[in-house]
């Protein structure tokens, strides 16, 4: 068994997610050294400041995910999801609320200035579709789960040891297709909310490119 897979023998390599998370991933790189250039050239408001921040982190964790799913990481790709889909929302809620950006500036230290994950999509909701409510602590369970090592975070590192026993990673696992398609499932959705972001915040720059 190799110690390092490269992109020829990675053990989820044909995975139809995969492959289409691969093709977004390309698609953020490109984007990226298309307007991150640009950037330089033109004054700033604060919501664009801090959309130069946040979508490089954005880029980089998708980045990170995808080089643990082709190491068999699973489990620590899994981990990062809320990661990525914090910073994809964050992006989207002071979008929808710009009177926060300058909060965010500060660094969201006053007591009702840092709004959680679970807060800021309860409010994006209501914002697009207020007549449905939506339970933003659902949304965020398993990755809250994952984060904060739950109980039921034992799925996501759970192996077959043989026909009759179960346990739990420590390395590599690399005979869960499931956990690979279902974190692909998971992540490709914030990634291209990103993406989104990068043409919501720059529209001019992304037009002119």
């Amino acid at each position: 068994m190799p110690i390092i897979f490269t992109p020829d023998d990675e053990p989820y390599l044909g995975r139809k997610l995969l492959f289409h998370f691969d093709q977004l991933i390309c698609s953020a790189m490109k984007s990226n050294s298309i307007l991150a250039p640009m950037t330089h050239d033109f004054k700033l408001t604060d919501a664009q400041r801090m959309a130069c921040l946040v979508i490089p982190q954005s880029f980089s964790l998708s980045l990170s995910i995808r080089e643990l799913i082709r190491q068999g990481y699973l489990f620590g790709a899994h981990v990062l999801k809320r990661a990525l889909c914090e910073r994809a929302v964050v992006m989207y809620y002071l979008y929808l609320y710009p009177e926060h950006v300058s909060c965010w500036h500060d660094g969201w230290h006053s007591r009702d200035g840092a709004p959680s994950l679970s807060k800021m999509i309860e409010k994006i909701s209501v914002k697009n579709t207020p007549d449905l409510k939506v339970c933003g602590h659902d949304l965020a369970a398993s990755m809250n789960s994952l984060l904060h090592a739950k109980p039921d975070s034992a799925y996501w590192n759970i192996i077959s040891m043989n026909e009759t026993k179960v346990g739990f990673a420590a390395s590599k696992i690399l005979d869960r297709p499931d956990l690979c398609d279902d974190l692909c499932a998971d992540v490709i959705p914030w990634l291209a909310l990103v993406l989104g972001m990068l043409e919501a915040y720059f529209p001019r720059e992304v037009e002119s490119a």
